[in-house]
C-alpha cells in the first residue's frame, strides 16, 4: 500500500466513486424511510418554510433539519429526483472513506490508513446504508468527524494545533446534533468519560478547550433550535423529552428487540472482514501503551484504546435501548476499520488468508439462497417478483466468491496489498449489484407505479384522501400531500397540533366525500368493499394487490 503512486491512487478513487454512486437514481424509493426523508425536504422547497419540518403537511419533530436542508438544496439545484433524495447519504458515506484515510494517516501511518479506507468501502452494512435514504449515514459522518478530530487534538502536543483540532471536534458534534439529535454530543461525551475512567487519566478533560468549543457548538446548533421553538412552543417537549428519553427507555415505537439482536447485524454487517474485526478488537484490548502519542500533558493519549472503547460503547448503548434498528451500529465502523487497518499491517499473509477462508462458506451460502430466493415468497406479489431478483443475487454472489478466491490466492503468494484491494472492490461491487437488484421487487414497498398510472389525471387543486393508510413514497412521486382518514401512526403528534388537517373516522369521511364536487382517495384493497357498503360513490382508477385508488364520479 505504501508503494502505490499518486496516479494509481486517483485511479482507485475514481473506480470506487463510480461503483459507489452508480445506482443512486436506478432504484425506486421504498417505504418507510426513503419516502419520508425524500418528502420532508420536498415540502420545505414547496412551502418555503425551512424552519418547521413537515411530513404530509403535518408538523414532524422527530429529527433536526440538517439532512432535510441538504436534500432540499439538492432539489433546488438539481431537481426532485431519486438520486437527489439519496445524495446526502451517498456523499457523506463516500466522504467517510477519506475521513478514515486521513485520520488513519495521522494516527497509524499511510499503510494502515489505506487498508482502513478499503475495509470501510467494502463493509456490507456501511455500503448498504450509504445508498439508502436514512439519516444514519449523515450522523455517522459528523460524529466520526467529531471523534477523529478529538483524537488528533488529544494526540497533539502543540497547543495551537490542538485547539484547532478540538474546535473541529466540537463543530463535528454540533453537526451530528443537527443531523439526528442529542446523540451527537451524548455518545462522544460518554465515550470520553469512559476512556478517562478506564485509563485513569482525567487530564483529557483539561484539553477539551471548553469555552471556545461550546461557543462553536452553540453557534451551529442554537439558531435553528431558537427559531423552531419560537414558531412551535410544543417542540421542546416532543423533541427533547419524547424523542430522546421516551424512545430510548421504552418500547413505545414497537422496535423492541432482544439483547442479542445486534449480534447477527454486526457479524453480517462487517462482511467480508468479520473475523478480522474480532482479531483487531482483541489485539487492541491487550495492546501495549507504547502505541500512543504524547499529548504534552498528563499520560500519553491512547488513540487505539479510545477507538475500541467507542466501538464497544456504541454496541452496548444501543443493545440496552428500547428501540433497535440495524443502522444504529453504523457509527462503530469508521473506528473499527482503523483498528482493523492497523492490524492488517502487522499480520502475516497466511493469517489473513485463513480469516478470509472462514468467510468463503458464507459466500457459498449466499449463492444457495440466491438460487432459491423464490421459495421465500409469501404473497402472490412476492411469488411474481422474487424470481426476477434471483438473477441479481446470483451475479452478486458469484462476484463475491471470485473476489474472495482471488484474494486468497494472492494472500497465499504473499501479495497482501493486492489481495485486500481485490476483495474490497469485489465486495463493494457485489453489494451494489445486490442493492440494485432489489429494484425488481421494490414495487411491493413503493408507490411509484401508482403515481405513474394516475399522475396525468390528478389535479393539485382536487382533494386527495388517504384512507386507513399512508403510502410513504406516494407524496414524493405525485408531488403533493394527502388528507389522512382514520390513520395517524407517526403523524399523530402533528395531527394533535392541527386536528383540522385530518378526518378521524370513516363515517366522517363519508360525509366529507359526499360534500366534495370532485375528490380522490387511496386505500388498502380491503377497505373499498367497506366503503361501498356505506354507499360512497366511487370509481376505481387504479388497483393492485395492495391498494385501490378511486375518484368521485
Amino acid at each position: 500500500m505504501n508503494k502505490i503512486s499518486g496516479k494509481q491512487f486517483w485511479w482507485l478513487v475514481t473506480a470506487i466513486a463510480l461503483i459507489w454512486f452508480a445506482n443512486l437514481e436506478y432504484r425506486t424509493l421504498i417505504k418507510p424511510d426513503e419516502g419520508r426523508y425524500a418528502e420532508i425536504p420536498r415540502e420545505m422547497v414547496s412551502t418555503g418554510d425551512w424552519v418547521t419540518p413537515r411530513l404530509n403537511g403535518l408538523k414532524y419533530f422527530e429529527k433536526p433539519p440538517l439532512q432535510y436542508w441538504a436534500t432540499a438544496a439538492a432539489y433546488t439545484v438539481f431537481g426532485e429526483h431519486q438520486w437527489t433524495s439519496r445524495l446526502w447519504a451517498g456523499l457523506t458515506g463516500f466522504a467517510g472513506l477519506f475521513l478514515v484515510w486521513f485520520a488513519g494517516m495521522r494516527l497509524f501511518g499511510r499503510e494502515a490508513a489505506s487498508y482502513a479506507a478499503l475495509l470501510l468501502s467494502s463493509s456490507m452494512l456501511y455500503v448498504l446504508m450509504g445508498h439508502i435514504n436514512t439519516l444514519d449515514m449523515g450522523v455517522t459522518f459528523f460524529i466520526t468527524l467529531g471523534i477523529f478530530a478529538m483524537l488528533l487534538g488529544q494526540s497533539e502536543a502543540d497547543i495551537k494545533k490542538r485547539r484547532n483540532w478540538m474546535l473541529l471536534a466540537w463543530a463535528g458534534m454540533a453537526l451530528a446534533v443537527m443531523s439526528k439529535g442529542l446523540m451527537g454530543i451524548i455518545l462522544p461525551g460518554t465515550a470520553v468519560f469512559i476512556y478517562c475512567m478506564v485509563q485513569r487519566d482525567f487530564t483529557v478533560l483539561k484539553r477539551m478547550h471548553w469555552l471556545p468549543g461550546i461557543a462553536v457548538f452553540l453557534l451551529i446548533t442554537a439558531p435553528w433550535f431558537y427559531l423552531v421553538m419560537q414558531a412551535n412552543p410544543e417542540f421542546f417537549d416532543r423533541f427533547f423529552i419524547y424523542e430522546h428519553y421516551t424512545r430510548f427507555t421504552t418500547k413505545d415505537l414497537g422496535r423492541y428487540q432482544p439483547w442479542y439482536y445486534f449480534v447477527p447485524v454486526l457479524l453480517a454487517g462487517a462482511l467480508p472482514w468479520t473475523v478480522l474485526l474480532f482479531d483487531a478488537m482483541f489485539r487492541s484490548a491487550f495492546a501495549a501503551p507504547g502505541e500512543s502519542r504524547d499529548a504534552g500533558e498528563g499520560k500519553p493519549f491512547n488513540a487505539g484504546r479510545f477507538l475500541l472503547i467507542w466501538a464497544v460503547f456504541i454496541y452496548g448503548f444501543f443493545t440496552i435501548s428500547g428501540s433497535k434498528l440495524p443502522s444504529y451500529l453504523l457509527p462503530m465502523f469508521p473506528a473499527l476499520v482503523l483498528l482493523m487497518g492497523r492490524r492488517i499491517t502487522q499480520m502475516r499473509e497466511r493469517v489473513l488468508f485463513w480469516q478470509i477462508a472462514v468467510v468463503l462458506p458464507v459466500a457459498l451460502l449466499f449463492l444457495v439462497l440466491a438460487v432459491n430466493v423464490g421459495k421465500f415468497a409469501d404473497t402472490a406479489n412476492q411469488i411474481e417478483l422474487y424470481p426476477d431478483y434471483s438473477a441479481w443475487l446470483i451475479a452478486a454472489s458469484l462476484i463475491l466468491l471470485s473476489g474472495l478466491s482471488g484474494g486468497m490466492a494472492l494472500l497465499w503468494r504473499a501479495q497482501k496489498p493486492a489481495a485486500v484491494l481485490v476483495i474490497a472492490l469485489t465486495m463493494l461491487l457485489a453489494t451494489q449489484i445486490g442493492v440494485s437488484g432489489y429494484n425488481t421487487i421494490a414495487r411491493e414497498r413503493s408507490a411509484k407505479h401508482i403515481a405513474e398510472a394516475i399522475r396525468s389525471q390528478v389535479s393539485p387543486s382536487v382533494p386527495f384522501y388517504s384512507v386507513l393508510t399512508y403510502e410513504q413514497t406516494l407524496p414524493f412521486y405525485l408531488k403533493r400531500t394527502f388528507t389522512l382518514v382514520q390513520y395517524q401512526d407517526e403523524m399523530g403528534f402533528g395531527i394533535r397540533q392541527e386536528p383540522d388537517r385530518w378526518v378521524p373516522t370513516l363515517d366522517a369521511f363519508a360525509k366529507v366525500w359526499a360534500a366534495q364536487p370532485e375528490a380522490w382517495a387511496i386505500m388498502p384493497t380491503y377497505v373499498y368493499p367497506q366503503l361501498q357498503q356505506q354507499g360512497l360513490a366511487m370509481k376505481i382508477i387504479f388497483e393492485d394487490t395492495q391498494h385501490t385508488v378511486v375518484k368521485k364520479p
